[in-house]
């Protein structure tokens, strides 16, 4: 078991309950999936150019959140031309660029960096983009990806459960100090600036253990990927409060959201077909079911990622808002 050790620390920087979150809104959010790797055309990744058209699109059109998605490797590890842009630069990249819309990753995958020195990079991110930072974390799932780049994949989810206690006490309170089998670090700050908040903490999780970290540690909660309500969804949701209920925490702290896949209207499309794939109206619709079952934000995924279905999206979202 890792050792985590208590000495004197600075007065906290932010707030170190799991409940506190930098989005205090009461409408549920809509937000934007980004073309990270080749979903127009195979192999072949968007320019970062247009990738930040897109967002400054996204967010002139009304959208509440923009995300970046965490692979090395795309689906064919042997094709270089099909591996993603690197998650963290488009965001930073992101966060000078725009000025209203939420910024986040679904995820990043805690293996690929030191979650010292993540904590690091997401206090100067959520400084650059005046607090608008949710830092999405998960254990990484896609192997192909840590056998290119030598990242263990064994032991996952220990891996990740010291990783995601180092990232979030030191956004948290400022300091992290923890003796783990995996990771480790000793009294690792955070800089100590005026108005210091910490960023949302979002993890995506469906297994037990990991709906056990979340409750235990999270601001906010995703699963994905739907099209209409389902039973998948419910029973994790149902599995993630009894999570939270075993740990004394109140599930109303906990947000939750959800990834849906929205495609090209379609007049004949089929209704087993988990793409969303109607008008701005049937959307709205759609948007309110899940509102219903207790969603507070929902990431879009475009098939393809174009500023039409952007549009179409926005549409949606004001007249789910009316």
């Amino acid at each position: 078991m890792p050792e985590s050790t208590s000495t004197p620390r600075p007065p906290k920087l932010g707030s170190s309950s799991a409940s506190t979150c930098c989005w205090e809104g009461t409408e549920m959010r809509i937000g934007l999936i980004l073309p990270m790797g080749d979903e127009l055309e195979p192999g072949v990744p968007l320019p970062y150019a247009e990738i930040r058209a897109l967002t400054l699109h996204a967010e002139a059109a009304g959208l509440d959140a923009v995300w970046t998605y965490d692979h090395l490797v795309g689906d064919k590890p042997e094709s270089s031309a099909d591996s993603p842009w690197e998650a963290w630069s488009v965001l930073t990249a992101l966060a000078e660029a725009t000025e209203r819309i939420s910024l986040g990753v679904l995820v990043l995958a805690t293996p690929f960096r030191n979650p010292g020195v993540l904590a690091r990079m997401a206090d100067t991110v959520q400084d650059i983009s005046n607090n608008r930072l949710v830092l999405g974390l998960g254990a990484g799932w896609h192997l192909p990806e840590f056998t290119a780049f030598g990242i263990p994949f064994k032991q996952r989810v220990s891996s990740f459960a010291e990783a995601l206690e180092i990232t979030t006490t030191m956004l948290r309170d400022g300091r992290a100090t923890l003796n783990g089998q995996h990771n480790q670090a000793d009294e690792a700050p955070i800089r100590d600036r005026p108005g210091r908040k910490a960023p949302e903490i979002l993890v995506a999780s469906k297994g037990p253990r990991m709906l056990e970290l979340t409750a235990k540690y999270a601001d906010t909660w995703n699963l994905a990927w739907f099209g209409q309500p389902t039973e998948r969804y419910l029973d994790v949701n149902n599995a993630l409060t009894q999570a939270c209920e075993k740990i004394g925490r109140d599930p109303a702290t906990l947000r939750r959201t959800v990834g849906l896949l929205v495609g090209e209207p379609k007049s004949d499309a089929d209704e087993n077909d988990r793409t969303l794939r109607g008008d701005a109206a049937f959307l709205a619709e759609t948007f309110a079911k899940w509102e219903a079952e207790g969603i507070s934000e929902i990431v879009c995924s475009t098939e393809p990622s174009t500023t039409k279905l952007v549009d179409l999206v926005a549409e949606a979202t004001a007249l789910l808002k009316r």
